[in-house]
């Protein structure tokens, strides 16, 4: 059919990639001031643990994959991937 699209192409949303070690973003701070995570678990629950408290959370992927804003630092130490600001 003329006009018809792939499932998620031209949505204007990019799947992130992310992995364990990884220190993230978030959309919302943590309620003691920080806004990085460090991904500590992976599975179809993600364990992020803040980088100023230590205190560790566990969201299942969908709700994570949702409140990620962006990778800041790759555990794997790839300056390709990295996102800087």
């Amino acid at each position: 059919m003329a006009g018809s699209k792939e499932i998620g192409e031209g949505t204007g949303m990019e799947r992130k990639s992310f992995e364990l070690g990884d220190v993230v973003m978030m959309k919302k701070p943590h309620p003691c001031g920080a806004n990085e995570m460090e991904i500590i678990r992976m599975g179809m629950d993600i364990r992020i643990k803040c980088v100023k408290c230590k205190h560790s959370i566990l969201l299942p992927r969908a709700k994570f994959e949702k409140s990620l804003k962006k990778v800041l630092r790759s555990a794997s130490g790839d300056p390709s991937e990295e996102t800087e600001t």
